[in-house]
């Protein structure tokens, strides 16, 4: 399985030079997305919207390949094998990857898997997201969770992490950009 450390170092940078915000990188398996080749999965936002358009994923994937390209023809193999590149926004019930994410959706609905049991031995934990609190290396996240209670634990415990789709959470979220969508519409009629 290729190292997903180095294809973020490797990733990130192109992304950020478009002047977006990596949220995710990820490798599904071929027995994942039910085909023969892997996914590499790049998850991105602009940091002034939350989202990304169709020209964004677009600008970001030829950006990506370029550099994976480059790379590849210098003899460094970043993925094994033939992959799909898959660039898209984190959506309305977006995953919580960075540290900013607990303080930016606080007050929110997440759905928060560990690594080490909390609260009575439990893993799985889920309800009203209070924030993020200490020094870099050492933060601890704090869930109102609907069966234990208040529960804090270390940042670096998170296995996976998501916010929740709720009525809160869409009147919360800027709406999507629909520049252009007048065109996509028109052309499918045809």
């Amino acid at each position: 399985m290729a190292d997903i450390a180095r294809l973020t170092q490797v990733i990130e940078p192109e992304v950020n030079a478009l002047g977006f915000d990596l949220v995710r990188v990820r490798i599904f398996g071929k027995s994942e997305v039910g085909d023969d080749e892997l996914a590499l999965q790049v998850m991105a936002e602009n940091p002034k919207t939350g989202q990304l358009v169709l020209d964004d994923c677009v600008k970001i994937s030829h950006r990506i390949s370029d550099r994976m390209d480059a790379l590849e023809e210098a003899g460094e193999e970043l993925i094994g094998g033939a992959y799909r590149l898959e660039v898209s926004s984190p959506g309305i019930d977006r995953p919580l990857t960075r540290t900013k994410d607990y303080a930016d959706w606080a007050g929110h609905e997440a759905r928060i898997n560990l690594a080490e049991p909390v609260a009575g031995n439990r893993k799985a934990l889920q309800g009203d997201l209070i924030g993020i609190e200490g020094d870099p290396g050492s933060e601890m996240v704090t869930l109102e969770d609907r069966k234990s209670g208040r529960v804090s634990f270390p940042l670096t415990d998170i296995h996976s992490a998501r916010l929740v789709l709720t009525d809160k959470l869409i009147a919360a979220t800027r709406p999507l950009d629909t520049s252009g969508a007048d065109e996509i519409f028109e052309e499918q009629e045809d």
